[in-house]
């Protein structure tokens, strides 16, 4: 009862510089940046920002912050704002100096180390703060404490002055401002993507409920508002959004029990994928953890026995690959000192954890399930299904390799012109589409290291059908064979034939849709390949532009005009569009699309694959209506359109 009735004031003076711990100085930050932000890349230049987030939502988890403001300013520095109980501005007892410049100037200080400031924080374990100072070329922090405003000015890490007062305001009117330019000289670029910065705070607006985020862009005069009730569960919905569910609304489980709290929502929908997400003190584990594996596993264990007792299970137990076809799930776990595996923090270790989440879900959901035996059944009813297309698929795979097509050592498809080298990591592989540029690619192709697989039509779909159905396809049995890997949870990337992997489409709306279709595929049964950089896409040039004796290609609208530029007399000029690869001969398809010296190619890769799923099962999936309001809504974004 007694912190109950501790005021806002009381807290205050308890977080005071005092509270800082004081671990290490501020080294290598400079000099070494990937070190403590993963990378100088467009990745490590928004972690900046979410670091300086965390630190507000730090104390929103500690119950002292119910708002924060990120704003895109037109000069490209961020700010961002919180109404917690503001940096401890209090002289520090061994540094003499505030306790603003030593959150701001040493490595490893922060109020996090100190439990009885924070039970639970994400954010760099007290380095973020003074990470981003370090590689901002400039900063400004305002820290409104004690019915005082104070500021701060900083260049490259460096304070300009001591912390001041500048102002006053009402005791009640409490927190902090940050504003911080990233260093040019550091960053390869320093333009934030609002597209990333709004969708990590909506993501934190749900699993922050009842926290008020807010996002104004400057540049654009636009802003954002995120504010959800019901939080994760509000989030499995709106995941949910485009699906024909199986229960009305989201399972909620949440519990809060010695320092360690756990929220837990899920739902299933009628189609054949997963989603499940989770996190550690707000921080997207997605490399998963203890407490990921303690959901799965009660799960299965749940079902299983729910199973059995209801007699639906009868021969083989069902699996979590069963249970997880259509599940949509969020695990969020709030604990004191997490322990992550890898400098990224992307998968929890504590082992802990498992047992209890393992526990808690159990128990809860079976609890739940006694009072909704429906729901149960549904759910049920469903896994079964899909177990019975696991061993539908097994069976499938088992007979095609007791004919030796899906085996590494067996036959290859009889359309493949294979390369001369057998050491994958100098061979690539060029997926072609039609049997008419499949035979320009033969012929254009350097035999040594380049191999060729036709594609006859358009493959199937694979997000509309199970794996067994998959399976089916001669087409994708023939890319399946060729790579070598295997596919699903028998991938394994050592088996790869190549090690490059282009697709070779057309530059026209059906090699767009045979390109989407075959990267269906790559992403629901070969996702290493795509999440280890493996896998390509062609650019063939959009022009061919004969002036006088010279051609010369264009591989978009803007290089064209830009080449015509650059002509004495542009109007005598051929201007051809080409529209298919076959439109090229052998030597022409080489100079301009598979001579390594010359050629444009694009790594396919997945930063945010949660995004990249839902975009393919909007434009592949079997539900018509999202994807015809996709296409009314970005219709007047179209600038070539070939009917």
């Amino acid at each position: 009862m007694e912190d109950k009735e501790k005021t806002t004031k009381d807290y205050t003076e308890e977080y005071n510089a005092k509270s800082i711990k004081v671990l290490d100085g501020l080294e290598h930050v400079r000099k070494r940046p990937s070190m403590y932000i993963g990378s100088t890349s467009s990745a490590g230049l928004h972690h900046l920002v979410f670091e300086v987030v965390d630190n507000s939502i730090d104390e929103a988890m500690a119950g002292f912050c119910n708002e924060i403001t990120v704003i895109l300013r037109k000069n490209s520095s961020i700010t961002v704002i919180d109404n917690g109980r503001g940096i401890p501005v209090d002289e520090h007892p061994q540094l003499h100096v505030s306790g603003v410049e030593v959150a701001l100037t040493k490595l490893n200080a922060g109020g996090k180390f100190d439990a009885k400031v924070y039970h639970v924080s994400g954010g760099l374990h007290g380095v973020g703060v003074s990470v981003v100072n370090a590689l901002s070329k400039y900063l400004k922090v305002i820290v409104k404490r004690n019915g005082i405003v104070y500021e701060q000015e900083y260049e490259r890490g460096k304070p300009l002055y001591p912390l001041r007062e500048v102002g006053n305001v009402l005791p009640n009117e409490i927190g902090t401002e940050i504003t911080f330019i990233p260093d040019d000289t550091i960053f390869e670029t320093v333009e934030f993507d609002e597209n990333i910065i709004k969708e990590k705070l909506k993501e934190l607006a749900y699993l922050n409920k009842g926290l008020r985020i807010h996002f104004l862009n400057e540049k654009k005069g636009t802003e954002e508002h995120y504010y959800s009730e019901k939080g994760i569960v509000d989030l499995v919905k709106e995941l949910n959004k485009d699906e024909q569910t199986l229960l009305e609304e989201p399972v909620y489980l949440e519990v809060d029990e010695d320092h360690f709290h756990l929220e837990v929502a899920l739902q299933y929908n009628a189609g054949f994928s997963s989603e499940i997400m989770s996190f550690v003190n707000n921080i997207k584990t997605v490399d998963g953890g203890t407490h990921e594996t303690g959901f799965k596993q009660a799960l299965t264990k749940l079902f299983n026995d729910e199973g059995m007792q209801l007699k639906l299970i009868k021969d083989e137990a069902i699996t979590f690959d069963d249970i997880k076809e259509g599940l949509v799930a969020i695990i969020s776990v709030r604990l004191v000192e997490p322990q992550f595996e890898g400098q990224t923090k992307t998968k929890l270790g504590n082992t802990e954890v498992r047992s209890k989440v393992y526990n808690i879900v159990k128990n809860g959901l079976t609890l739940y399930f006694d009072k909704h035996i429906e729901d149960l059944q549904k759910i049920l009813k469903k896994i079964l299904l899909a177990q019975n297309a696991r061993l539908a698929a097994k069976k499938a795979k088992e007979i095609v390799r007791r004919k030796g097509e899906l085996d590494f050592s067996g036959r290859l498809p009889g359309k493949l012109a294979d390369c001369s080298s057998n050491d994958p990591s100098k061979t690539e592989l060029y997926i072609v589409e039609g049997e008419s540029a499949g035979g320009s690619a033969k012929q254009a192709r350097d035999r040594k290291f380049q191999a060729v697989l036709p594609l006859r039509g358009k493959i199937l779909n694979v997000e509309k059908v199970n794996m067994a159905h998959a399976l089916s396809s001669q087409e994708i049995k023939n890319l399946i064979t060729t790579i070598g890997s295997g596919i699903g949870e028998d991938f394994k990337v050592e088996n790869l034939r190549y090690h490059k992997i282009i697709i070779m489409t057309d530059a026209d709306v059906d090699g767009a849709h045979i390109r989407t279709l075959l990267l269906t595929f790559f992403f629901r049964y070969m996702k290493p390949l795509v999440e280890d950089g493996y896998l390509y896409i062609a650019q063939p040039p959009l022009y061919r532009i004969k002036y006088e004796k010279e051609i010369r290609y264009a591989y978009s609208d803007e290089e064209l005009t830009h080449i015509l530029g650059t002509l004495k007399d542009p109007d005598k000029a051929e201007v051809q569009r080409y529209k298919g690869l076959g439109e090229m001969d052998p030597q022409q398809l080489w100079e301009t699309t598979m001579d390594p010296t010359r050629r444009i190619i694009k790594r396919v890769t997945i930063q945010e694959a949660e995004l990249a799923n839902k975009l393919f099962e909007l434009l592949m999936g079997s539900d018509v209506s999202p994807r015809k309001e996709f296409i009314m809504q970005h219709a007047k974004e179209v600038v070539n359109l070939d009917i």
